[in-house]
């Protein structure tokens, strides 16, 4: 990923705790030179200081094959707007989009026991609706292991992370809390975050 020094995401703790906020993104293989894509919901941990992503395809979704062949790109992007070069001190400018992005490169491995394929569901659970878990667990056994039978679970070792923040650094004070101000009274809730985001980024410059 094309990161500026001025763009350039470093705190791996910081970025971990984003790719857990917003822990849907889109695993990228290739087979044959061409790239192939699908888009899945992450686990994100750490173990042994590596950080780990686990999720699982549908069985009928055959780019699980590729899983294990060659290095895998996962990208988590988001929120994003749109920036308005009103916010902008002087006319002499263009409008351009402020983002927050993660390219995470690694290699990957399928699941293919029972009992892990079953934590990785229960811990899909536990992350995205923990309310859910008591009527998972009144589900009858053959019932849901007949159900994972039609996953293939996998997790990827990441050995290269690169992370940007583009929030209009390269801007003036002033102009920033202009973009802050306009992103804050938006209905859209991506804009809204992403006033946030600059807001704490020009908080932590002081």
């Amino acid at each position: 990923m094309y990161i500026p020094k001025i763009n350039l995401f470093k705190d791996r703790d910081e970025i971990v705790a984003f790719m857990k906020q917003f822990s849907f993104g889109t695993i990228i293989t290739s087979r044959d030179n061409l790239p192939i894509g699908t888009h899945l919901p992450f686990l994100v941990s750490i173990k042994e200081d590596k950080i780990l992503l686990t999720s699982h395809f549908a069985k009928s979704n055959e780019q699980w094959k590729d899983i294990e062949k060659n290095k895998i790109l996962i990208i988590l992007s988001e929120p994003h707007a749109y920036i308005s070069p009103r916010n902008y001190d002087q006319v002499l400018n263009v409008p351009t989009w402020n983002y927050i992005s993660v390219h995470a490169y690694g290699e990957g491995k399928i699941i293919t026991e029972t009992d892990k394929v079953f934590k990785i569901l229960e811990s899909t659970i536990d992350n995205y609706e923990i309310d859910y878990e008591q009527q998972w667990n009144n589900l009858p056994e053959e019932y849901k292991l007949e159900m994972s039978k039609g996953i293939v679970a996998f997790e990827v070792v990441v050995t290269d992370l690169q992370a940007k923040k583009k929030l209009s650094q390269n801007k003036t004070v002033s102009e920033q809390n202009n973009i802050i101000n306009s992103l804050s009274k938006s209905s859209n809730c991506n804009e809204q975050l992403i006033a946030d985001y600059m807001r704490i980024n020009l908080m932590t410059k002081k």
